[in-house]
């Protein structure tokens, strides 16, 4: 249940941060760690970026494709996040030489959410990165939670949905997961609701068990990038 039924006027990040501490992350689901071998092989993040080819153009697939490549090589190296390396990601993303951290307010879900900026955001958003890496948090937990941090702090201009999904792919590719299968994350989200945010723990965690996240020796998205 959303704390308020209110008008999305209020700052949506004041909320998510406050919801966000509200949340049992703990206990949202169960632990699990990789290598993880699924039922269904594939990438999902890159069958999602060249699934988009279609409805979003050549060069934006191609950007993302890219980009996901950079996160995976990444999380396969032993790089941890912070925002220097989302941002990397995310001038990939776009196409453009530095993607900085936005500099005023932002606006989603049609002008409906509204996402403030204030003096200590950057180093907020700096904090809830770092927290990816807490070990007693169950890992789909973190990677919920971080999903949900980067759409919800909202950090740049443009594209904050494939940052989200760069960063929680980044996440589990580090403990040797690759979700096949990413639909059931494409669902809207509300800074607001605390349950909507454990439930998205027990999604991924889902999609890793049951729908298959499986482990790869080498960059499995290179097939897709055609």
């Amino acid at each position: 249940m959303r704390i308020a039924d209110s008008p999305r006027a209020a700052d949506a990040l004041l909320t998510w941060q406050h919801v966000r501490e509200q949340v049992d992350w703990t206990r949202a689901c169960p632990h699990i760690a990789g290598p993880v071998q699924g039922d269904r092989d594939g990438d999902g993040i890159a069958e999602y970026a060249a699934a988009s080819r279609a409805t979003r153009g050549e060069d934006r697939a191609r950007r993302l494709t890219a980009a996901w490549q950079q996160a995976y090589a990444d999380a396969r190296a032993g790089r941890a996040l912070d925002f220097e390396r989302l941002a990397a990601w995310q001038s990939t993303v776009l196409g453009i030489p530095l993607a900085a951290f936005r500099a005023g307010t932002a606006y989603a879900k049609r002008g409906s959410e509204r996402y403030g900026l204030h003096a200590d955001t950057p180093q907020r958003f700096a904090s809830c990165l770092a927290q990816s890496r807490e070990p007693a948090v169950p890992l789909p937990a973190r990677a919920a939670r971080l999903y949900l941090d980067v759409c919800f702090f909202h950090p740049f201009d443009d594209g904050n949905a494939r940052a989200a999904l760069l960063a929680l792919g980044h996440l589990l590719a580090t403990q040797d997961i690759v979700l096949s299968w990413i639909r059931p994350l494409a669902v809207a989200r509300y800074a607001d609701d605390p349950e909507g945010a454990a439930e998205l723990a027990s999604v991924v965690h889902l999609l890793i068990t049951r729908q298959g996240g499986r482990a790869h020796g080498t960059c499995p998205e290179l097939r897709f990038a055609r």
